[in-house]
């Protein structure tokens, strides 16, 4: 869905780091869209048609079985990019599911142009946006390694408290909008499951859950609650942005 709700670039980590002659470059070829809570932005194995530079959206990256199920492996929200695979040497073949799970903005841009834009870069300056691209994709990589890690040795409740974490993160919010049933999906077990554990982090002063509206009460407590992998993801998502304004 097209937006004409006015942002800047610089609310993308990436956009923000570009140099004024590759924004220039850039700049016609994006447009702001509004990425709708829940919506499939493609499916895993698609052909690449969309590039997307979050602003206040935040996007799951699934990977689908073939009984239908899928899990998280990364989360991307406007310190990245939708649709790495651009710069992946895949021809643009998406590798996961995205799903938008914190509704928002997005500048969007096709992989035609954003394509050729990376083939006619060259120079130290002007190849700014691909070196971002592929530092990017080692923050990703780290995700991916760290959830599969987690999937396999940390508890429901432990990744549940690590995931909400990185869900009010990226929102820079104490309030985060999903239901069960969309937080059963991304992560990968069945809806009961949540409700169980939602109702233990509430009744413990960790969160309010009503009606499909998370609300933040202690973050202390859900750091404890949580497993490592939020701070080993968030401090190289915290480094990545670093590295981002430095470029």
């Amino acid at each position: 869905m097209l937006t004409n709700t006015s942002y800047t670039f610089q609310e993308n980590s990436i956009l923000g780091a570009l140099s004024a002659a590759e924004l220039d470059s850039l700049a016609p070829h994006l447009e702001l869209v509004t990425l709708l809570h829940s919506e499939v932005l493609f499916e895993d194995n698609d052909m690449l048609q969309y590039a997307y530079f979050p602003v206040t959206a935040t996007v799951s990256l699934l990977c689908c079985l073939e009984d239908g199920s899928c899990v998280e492996v990364a989360m991307v929200g406007n310190e990245g990019i939708i649709g790495i695979s651009v710069v992946l040497g895949n021809n643009a073949k998406t590798l996961t599911q995205a799903i938008t799970k914190i509704e928002g903005q997005a500048y969007r841009i096709s992989v035609r142009e954003l394509k050729n834009i990376l083939a006619r870069s060259g120079g130290r300056r002007a190849g700014t946006l691909k070196k971002l691209l592929l530092r990017y994709a080692q923050t990703l990589f780290v995700q991916v390694s760290q959830a599969t890690a987690c999937n396999r040795r940390h508890a429901l409740e432990q990744q549940l408290c690590t995931w909400l974490l990185s869900c009010f993160d990226r929102g820079n919010s104490s309030n985060l909008s999903i239901t069960q049933e969309l937080i059963a999906y991304i992560l990968g077990v069945r809806r009961e499951s949540i409700t169980v554990i939602a109702k233990k982090l509430q009744e413990e002063g960790m969160i309010n859950y009503s009606r499909g509206q998370i609300q933040l009460k202690c973050r202390e407590k859900l750091e404890i609650h949580a497993c490592e992998c939020y701070g080993i993801v968030k401090n190289e998502s915290d480094r990545w942005v670093i590295d981002a304004k430095a470029a």
